[in-house]
C-alpha cells in the first residue's frame, strides 16, 4: 500500500508538471512561438516538433496523473523527453542554464511511473487483464 502511494504522489507531482509545460506551449506562447522558439534551438521540423511537445506533455502528464493508459504516456513522455536532451540540452551540459537534468529526471520518472504506476490508476480498474496496459495483470 505504501508503494502505491509513492507511486500515485509521484505520478501527480510528475504529471502537474508536464501539464503545465504542455499548457504554456499551448497558452502562453502559442503554436507559433513555441514553434519559432524550436527553430531557434535547432529543432528539426519546429512547428510538427512544437505540436508533438505541447500535445504529449498536456495529454501525457494527464494521463499520468489518472493512472490512465500508463506504459504509452510513459513511453510518449520519455521519447519527448529524450529529443529535447539530444537536439536541445546535451551541449548545456548537466547543470546551469540549459542543462539537461531537468529533462533526465522527467523522462526517466515518466517511464518509471509508466510501467509502476501503483494500483491507485485508472488502467488498474478498466484494464484488469490487459498485460500491456496493466502490467499489473495476472
Amino acid at each position: 500500500m505504501v508503494k502505491d502511494v509513492a507511486a500515485l504522489i509521484g505520478r501527480i507531482a510528475v504529471g502537474i508538471v508536464f501539464v503545465a509545460h504542455g499548457w504554456q506551449k499551448f497558452t502562453e506562447y502559442g503554436m507559433a512561438g513555441t514553434a519559432g522558439s524550436f527553430d531557434k534551438m535547432g529543432v528539426p521540423l519546429p512547428s510538427v516538433s512544437a505540436w508533438f511537445a505541447a500535445s504529449v506533455e498536456l495529454a501525457g502528464g494527464l494521463a499520468l496523473i489518472a493512472g490512465l493508459a500508463l506504459p504509452i504516456a510513459g513511453v510518449l513522455l520519455a521519447v519527448n523527453m529524450l529529443g529535447a536532451w539530444l537536439l536541445v540540452h546535451l551541449p548545456n551540459g548537466l547543470i546551469g542554464e540549459g542543462g539537461a537534468e531537468l529533462v533526465i529526471v522527467l523522462g526517466a520518472a515518466a517511464l518509471a511511473l509508466g510501467f509502476n504506476g501503483g494500483a491507485y490508476a485508472l488502467d488498474r480498474v478498466l484494464f484488469k487483464n490487459n498485460k500491456v496496459l496493466n502490467p499489473a495483470a495476472a
